[in-house]
């Protein structure tokens, strides 16, 4: 048995749903869930952009160790070339380390289903198509394939309300 308001499982003699708090009036009855594509990919989309978040993050901190060990002390070059290719990681690494953290924060508003969470991973998607071939292209392109039309905007706005009732437009 499933509530019509959320799709949660539910219990012979609940009076109300545990997943978004509906008051459940008469009889339980079952039903078939439709789950669209947003339902059913949005944990994964979640979960997917934690990953490359944090693998982009270790990244970012490898690039920011090689920045002030190795490419601060001067090895016989030029002395110019040193400090010029310092100051380029780590303004490439403060980009990915800023990248990572917005990523991780979008994937954990994904999997909580907050409001501004698909925007967020719509933005960082178009982002992602370019700065990070080939992984982030393919994370960019799923998570546009999931979130960009406009019935996935319906759909994830709605699964939204089931779970935050409070952030309703």
């Amino acid at each position: 048995m499933f509530c019509n308001g959320c799709g949660a499982t539910l219990q012979s003699g609940q009076r109300f749903c545990s997943q978004c708090g509906k008051v459940l009036l008469g009889p339980i009855e079952v039903a078939q869930v439709n789950k669209g594509r947003v339902l059913e990919h949005i944990r994964i989309l979640g979960i997917v952009w934690i990953a490359y978040s944090a693998f982009s993050l270790v990244g970012a901190i490898v690039l920011r160790f090689i920045s002030t060990t190795i490419m601060s002390v001067p090895h016989g070059g030029p002395e110019w070339t040193f400090p010029f290719i310092h100051q380029a990681l780590e303004f490439i690494t403060t980009v990915v380390m800023i990248k990572a953290v917005l990523g991780l924060i979008t994937g954990w508003g994904l999997l909580q289903r907050e409001s501004w969470a698909r925007m967020a991973a719509i933005i960082l998607g178009f982002l992602a198509l370019f700065l990070n071939i080939p992984f982030g292209t393919i994370v960019g392109i799923y998570t546009l394939w999931v979130l960009l039309p406009t019935k996935s905007e319906q759909e994830y706005d709605a699964a939204s309300a089931s779970v935050n009732p409070v952030a309703v437009k």
